[in-house]
């Protein structure tokens, strides 16, 4: 009854926890590291093959982004999730899919001039469309039995369309114990999607702890706020670019815009227009209207029952093709242009950004979380010049952000979560926070709230039944100078093909002889390609 904590231990992203219990071999997320990669993560102990489940919190490639390339390594259990979060993955993961695809062209077109390897993306677009063949719909508030020894059951996390927190009991050799994974925890009061389930019971928790540290302040009136942004923008002849999440934030958005639009808070300007410029937020955002009576909460969901689209208005057009995205900044009036990635790193926003960072009377939005070492932090903390498609930028527009707004619940909305549990917690986990906001929120559970709390780095064992550290993980910082794919990566891939084929052979032991010749046949022709 063991739990190893992989990702997202004292960084943001790659939020992966393995569990050994029952018998069975488990992940809780399987995400992706984005931005700077700060500690060495440690592998999945186990091969991709051996691996029977995932149980996964919410779509956010943060937390769902390997599992393509856990398929594409041989694993073929099933992946446990809610019904939001099924449909959500199958346009994240292809996209991303599409992106590593795209990179890797873009990449190796400059590696064949230059005499370079060549570069291969972590998994394909067919890998990300395979591997949804292994995915399971759940319903919240539904206890769902996975095997003898291992239930679990997804409450609503409040922090995006279809997000959970999953509670999992465990008996093992007559030891029962239950342990939570809070997932991302969702900021209390966000428009279209309810607050955040509290949680009573659990012997053990794995908590997010983005801002652990950290206080959103009162509750900010978003709309009024926006409004001065956009109506300051416009009256200098100005576009409000607003680098946004195309999963939650950009629909929260919206919510936000058709509101301004319907109590005429900006009149002068009441036919300006917004462009959504991403095509996975156009597929989120209709998928956000297939699950509204499931995951909306009593103010959208009241919109819906009076026949009103929440996330809908005159003057919202969308983007799709390239070509259309740049005729965006051909046309000079002012306009709100909503475009991925939030934290600027890639995609459709950078080209927003080589438009509008050099016009004074433009403003750049931020509205979500910015990673240290971002693009989009950068431009927060005030950087005067950035390199945009090889041509040197000067940063003139005004950067600024919409205070409070966050997915993520802040210090005291994690403590409040923390707390509804009404018995003692053996141990708190702490994990999805940045170096020190990990530490310092475990120090302030312990000191302040007297309650055990941990946060544990990449590697770190725990036994679950005997409430004890078995190995306290690996403390190693990556050098600068690493890449963050590195290429052994292919290797281990290639590994991993050759492990579950020896896993296939053992598997087909008492195949007919005839059909096993003919196998034989088959290895024996592909190494003879290979054997150079």
């Amino acid at each position: 009854m063991k739990l190893t904590f992989l990702g997202a231990a004292h960084e943001v992203t790659g939020s992966c926890s393995f569990l050994d219990i029952a018998g069975k071999k488990i992940l809780v997320d399987c995400g992706m590291e984005q931005g700077p990669n700060i500690y060495e993560n440690q592998s999945i102990p186990v091969n991709a093959s051996d691996i029977d489940s995932v149980f996964l919190t919410h779509a956010h490639i943060d937390h769902s982004g390997l599992i393509p390339l856990l398929y594409s390594n041989g694993f073929r259990g099933a992946v446990y999730a809610t019904e939001a979060t099924c449909d959500l993955c199958e346009i994240m993961l292809r996209d991303s899919a599409h992106i590593q695809e795209f990179e890797a062209e873009w990449r190796n077109r400059k590696a064949k001039r230059a005499g370079k390897d060549e570069y291969v993306p972590l998994y394909t677009t067919q890998d990300s469309i395979d591997v949804m063949k292994q995915f399971v719909s759940c319903k919240y508030e539904e206890k769902v039995y996975i095997c003898e020894g291992i239930t679990i059951r997804f409450i609503d996390a409040g922090h995006l369309l279809g997000s959970a927190s999953i509670e999992i009991w465990i008996k093992e050799n007559d030891i029962e114990k239950k342990i939570v994974f809070s997932g991302d925890i969702g900021n209390i009061n966000q428009p279209i999607i309810r607050n955040p389930t509290l949680i009573t019971e659990a012997d053990y928790v794995v908590t997010e702890a983005t801002y652990g540290n950290r206080s959103h302040g009162d509750n900010p009136d978003y709309v009024y706020e926006f409004t001065k942004i956009i109506e300051k923008t416009f009256d200098r002849g100005g576009n409000v670019v607003i680098p946004s999440f195309a999963v939650g934030r950009t629909q929260e958005l919206l919510y936000f815009i058709r509101q301004i639009k319907t109590e005429k808070r900006l009149d002068k300007y009441k036919d300006f227009e917004v462009y959504v410029d991403s095509p996975l937020a156009i597929e989120a955002t209709k998928l956000f209207k297939e699950h509204s009576r499931t995951n909306f909460d009593e103010e959208a969901l009241e919109l819906i029952q009076k026949g009103i689209n929440p996330l809908d208005f005159e003057g919202l057009k969308f983007s799709i093709t390239s070509g259309e995205s740049k005729l965006i900044n051909i046309d000079r009036k002012p306009k709100i242009i909503i475009s991925a990635s939030g934290m600027c790193e890639a995609g459709r926003i950078r080209h927003h950004l080589k438009h509008n960072l050099w016009r004074a009377e433009s403003t750049i939005l931020f509205v979500g979380y910015q990673a240290n070492g971002t693009l989009g932090r950068n431009l927060i903390n005030g950087i005067q010049q950035v390199k945009l498609f090889g041509e040197e930028i000067e940063i003139k527009a005004e950067i600024c952000e919409l205070q409070g707004i966050s997915g993520h619940a802040d210090r005291e909305g994690l403590i409040r979560w923390i707390q509804a549990f009404d018995k003692q917690l053996k141990n708190v986990f702490i994990i999805h926070g940045e170096d020190n906001v990990c530490d310092e929120y475990a120090e302030l559970l312990n000191t302040k709230y007297n309650i055990l709390a941990d946060a544990p780095y990449s590697g770190a064992v725990y036994d679950l039944a005997a409430g004890e550290w078995i190995y306290s993980g690996n403390v190693i910082k990556i050098k600068k100078d690493v890449p963050k794919y590195k290429a052994s990566a292919v290797f281990e891939r290639l590994l991993a093909a050759g492990q579950r084929l020896l896993y296939i052979i053992n598997k087909n032991k008492e195949t007919a002889n005839k059909d096993l010749a003919k196998f034989a046949d088959q290895i024996n022709s592909l190494c003879e390609k290979w054997d150079r």
